[in-house]
Order: structure tokens, then sequence, then C-alpha cells
């Protein structure tokens, strides 16, 4: 049974990594719809087989090209956008992959319009997805130091 992603039946599930290379994250300029040209952490749809950390290795290299470290899930949330009406036009229930960098070049691909190694304080002055500056400075908080 296929899910719209548009007026959905039932929430979709979704990953996203918190990669951290020093003292900088990688962060992606969303190519596509909901928040196309809005930056947020990497990451997409979880497919069906997949655990998180499978999924998240995934979605970091088609986006971006990095290879990382998987540590944990840092952090469970959704995002749910309402049309005019008030009907529900998405519902994301997103977990939050903390990782550290190990190798490759930053370059953008599959729907990543852009990709940039930020330092956190930075990305408060970007067009974000809602509360993405926040959820980086909070995770950080108690990020696995490599």
């Amino acid at each position: 049974m296929a899910v719209s992603r548009s007026y959905p039946d039932i929430p979709l599930i979704a990953i996203s990594v918190l990669c951290r290379r020093g003292q900088k994250v990688l962060m992606v300029r969303r190519g596509n719809e909901p928040f196309k040209d809005h930056w947020s952490l990497p990451g997409g749809m979880i497919e069906v087989g997949e655990s998180l950390a499978e999924a998240a290795d995934r979605e970091l290299q088609e986006e971006t090209t990095i290879e990382a470290r998987m540590h944990e899930v840092g952090e469970v949330f959704d995002s749910i956008q309402k049309d005019a009406d008030g009907r529900v036009k998405s519902h994301y229930v997103l977990a939050v992959m903390l990782a550290t960098y190990k190798s490759g070049a930053a370059v953008a691909g599959d729907d990543a319009a852009e990709v940039r190694w930020i330092a956190p304080q930075d990305s408060y002055a970007l067009l974000t997805t809602p509360d993405t500056p926040e959820r980086i400075e909070r995770l950080l908080k108690r990020f696995p130091q490599d």
C-alpha cells in the first residue's frame, strides 16, 4: 500500500542525521517540498526492512556523499503541517540519529539542492525547517565526542 506524502492517511516515518565534524554540523538546503529551499539536517523516509542506523547511513550518503559513524537516536519528534482549512497536509514522525563524520566531500545529491558544514550558532541566520537550530543546539549538549 503506497502512502501519500501530501494529505496522508497515517503518519510517515523518517530519519534525520545530525552529523558532526569538529565544531560544525552538516546541513542541506532542501530541493523538494515539504520546505523546499529551507535548510535542515539531511534525511528522508525509512524504507521497509531498514533499521534506523541503516536508513540514516543511506540517506546521508544519498544526499551528501558523506560517510559517518552512527551513534544513537538523540531525539524523536513529529512534524505536522496543516493547510489553511486546518486539514493535515503532512505528518512525519522523525528520529534524529547522532553521527560523527568519517570520510567524503560534502556534495549535494538526491533531493538536496546544497550542502554545507555549518557552525551551530550560524544556523539561526538561515531559513530552516521548524525548530532546527534549537534542535541542533539541544542535541549537541549530549552528543558523544570522538
